[in-house]
This record gives C-alpha cells, sequence and structure tokens, in this order.
C-alpha cells in the first residue's frame, strides 16, 4: 500500500501545484486535497474534500481516508477573499483543530507544516543572518508574522505529544516566480515602489519551483544520510539589495520617510492595490537573511534557483516597468548620493552592464 497524502490550503495556486506534483510520487498512492472553498484550478486525480480546518469535520476525514502523511499549506499572510481576522482564524484555529486530529490519529506518521522566515522579526538590532535557533529581539506585533510564530509553538507542542511522528517546519524566505501571488509579488509590480528613505535592505528569496520541489522532499521517507524532520530555513543562495531589485524590474523607487511610508501603505491597502501591511513596511526598512546550511547538510536540499535567479524569473513574467533598468540604476545611484550613501558596488554595475 503507498502513503495517503493529505493536503490542506488546496485551493491556493501554490497548494493546487503541490497537489498535482505530489500525485507524480511513486510512494503516494492518494492524495487528499482539503480546503474551505472549491479549487478554481484542476488537482489532477487527487480527491478534493470541501472542510474548513477551524472545524473538527477535519478529524474525521483523516479517519476516513487512513491518511499518513499531513502536509499543512494553509498557512498564510496576505489577502485570501476574507477578512484578516478569517485569515487569522484559519491560521492559528484552523491550525490547532488540525493538530489536535493529528493527535488522535493513530495513521498519522508524518507531518510537514509550512512556515515562514517572518517568525524571526524585523528591528534594526537584529542580527546580520538568521539560523534555525536565532531569538527575535522582539517577538512579532501582529499580521502574518506572529500567526506564524503561534503555529510554530502549536506545531511544537505537538511534536513533544506525539514523539512517533516526523514533524518538518520549513521556514520560508520570500517566494516569488512567475506564479507568485503574494503581498511582496504585488508591492514589486506596481508602477513606482514606496521605500523607506535611507535604508537599502538585503532580501533573500525562493522560488516557487524549489518550494514545491523541498515540501515533496520533506514529505517522503529520508534518504540516508538525511533527516526529513526538524525545524529549516528554506532560501535561495546570496542576497539582493531593494535598489537592485528596483533597477532589474525597471521600476523607480519613491523614497520617504518612515510615517509618510506607513501613510502610503494605508492608502495602497485601503484601495486594493497591495497588502502593504506594517509587517511588510519593516522587511523593507531592515531587511532579512538566513542561513541555509541546515536545509543542506540535514535535509538534503539543494535549491535550483539562486536569490538573483528567482527574482530575474520574477521580473521575466512581470513585464517592463515605466524606465529601462539602466535608468533606473542612474536614478537609484543619484538619489544614494544625494542621501549620502554609497552607491552599488561597481562590480554589480559591471555585470548588470554585461547583461544588458
Amino acid at each position: 500500500m503507498g502513503k495517503v497524502v493529505l493536503v490542506t490550503g488546496a485551493a491556493r495556486q501554490l497548494g493546487g501545484r503541490f497537489v498535482r506534483r505530489i500525485q507524480r510520487d511513486p510512494e503516494v498512492e492518494r492524495v487528499i486535497a482539503v480546503d474551505a472553498v472549491t479549487p478554481p484550478h484542476r488537482l489532477g486525480s487527487a480527491e478534493f474534500v470541501r472542510t474548513d480546518i477551524r472545524q473538527s469535520a477535519i478529524a474525521r476525514v483523516l479517519a476516513e481516508h487512513a491518511v499518513d502523511t499531513v502536509v499543512h499549506l494553509a498557512v498564510t499572510g496576505g489577502r485570501t477573499g476574507g477578512a484578516h481576522s478569517t485569515v487569522k482564524e484559519t491560521n492559528v484555529i484552523g491550525t490547532m483543530q488540525l493538530l489536535g486530529a493529528c493527535q488522535k490519529s493513530p495513521t498519522v506518521r508524518r507531518l510537514v507544516v509550512k512556515s515562514s522566515t517572518s517568525v524571526y522579526g524585523g528591528t534594526s538590532r537584529d542580527p546580520a543572518v538568521f539560523t534555525e535557533t536565532t531569538q527575535p529581539k522582539s517577538l512579532p506585533a501582529g499580521g502574518f508574522a506572529k500567526d506564524a510564530a503561534e503555529v510554530e509553538g502549536y506545531v511544537r507542542g505537538f511534536a513533544r505529544r506525539r514523539p512517533d511522528v516526523a514533524v518538518c517546519v520549513l521556514r520560508f524566505a520570500n517566494i516569488l516566480g512567475p506564479f507568485a501571488d503574494s503581498a511582496l509579488a504585488e508591492y514589486f509590480s506596481i508602477p513606482v515602489m514606496p521605500t523607506v528613505l535611507g535604508y537599502d535592505p538585503r532580501l533573500q528569496f525562493v522560488h516557487e519551483d524549489d518550494v514545491l520541489d523541498v515540501l515533496r522532499l520533506a514529505s517522503q521517507e529520508p534518504r540516508r544520510g538525511t533527516l526529513n524532520s526538524g525545524t529549516f530555513n528554506i532560501a535561495g543562495d546570496g542576497v539582493l539589495l531593494l535598489s537592485q531589485c528596483s533597477r532589474r524590474l525597471g521600476r523607480p523607487t519613491l523614497p520617504l520617510l518612515l510615517p509618510a511610508v506607513t501613510w502610503v501603505g494605508s492608502a495602497l491597502r485601503a484601495v486594493g492595490v497591495t497588502d502593504f501591511s506594517p509587517e511588510q513596511i519593516r522587511l523593507l526598512t531592515h531587511g532579512r537573511v538566513v542561513e541555509t546550511s541546515q536545509m543542506r547538510e540535514v535535509l538534503g536540499f539543494e535549491p535550483m534557483y539562486t536569490t538573483a535567479e528567482t527574482f530575474a524569473d520574477f521580473a521575466r513574467s512581470r513585464g517592463s516597468g515605466l524606465l529601462p533598468p539602466e535608468r533606473v540604476g542612474r536614478a537609484v545611484d543619484r538619489v544614494a548620493a544625494m542621501l549620502g550613501a554609497d552607491g552599488l558596488d561597481a562590480d554589480v554595475d559591471a555585470a548588470e552592464g554585461a547583461k544588458r
């Protein structure tokens, strides 16, 4: 008998793609796709069960299908067609109900949870690089980061109560790619990007194809020399500055004082342009970079895309911006000079010039 895999969040773009991907695994016999709404996309041969994980009915689904592997992708941020309170309830209350059902299930043997590097928070006192054991300087005050931190707390409690279940928590950096539908992808798609005056944060990305591959790896039996349980940072190699992202998109930035950026973010949210939340403003102020050696040495995963390659693939899917990249580059450097900051390194300019 093959494995029976249950995937939550199947109506989301990422969840639907993973459902179709995991069906190709020769070890998998059946895939049960779960969400509170009917997916707008096809799910292949998977069996779709419309149920809200905030309700106790999820326990019946696990029992009826004798599920042995649960991949929890319903932890998400940004707009999902409902109010933030509904999103938070799905993230936190839904996870509590799911873990309660898994705890009672005699068949569940593996749990994979999608989390985020946002659990590390974002302050001026943060270390240059976060490891899996780094404690945040201050706990996230709200939004998706707080939801993810609470979810991880409940998962740790579940792991203590069910030591026989292999639990894998994947902390993803910002996910980008041609099909990305995150708040950051929306931000990078607006014609002029508001930024915080005097800051040029370091950013890290992971390609959506790599996300699917590492989820599949984590849901399998571990290969020799690897361990598919624990908490792992997942990101592509290297970093990009926000100014580099701007010039590669061909979209100019609008440096503003922090209070003005907050006001602009509220205005953009009000008109539905992008979910420019306080959490995202902190990211675009302080940035965030994580260490990924555990991902390679323990989990045994090697991403196909670097951070720069991930962003390049995303940029191609968004088309050209208002200005040619070289003009944006000159404008960004001019603003940096006016602020008394250093421009980008000469080797970066030379590399971009070679590409053009």
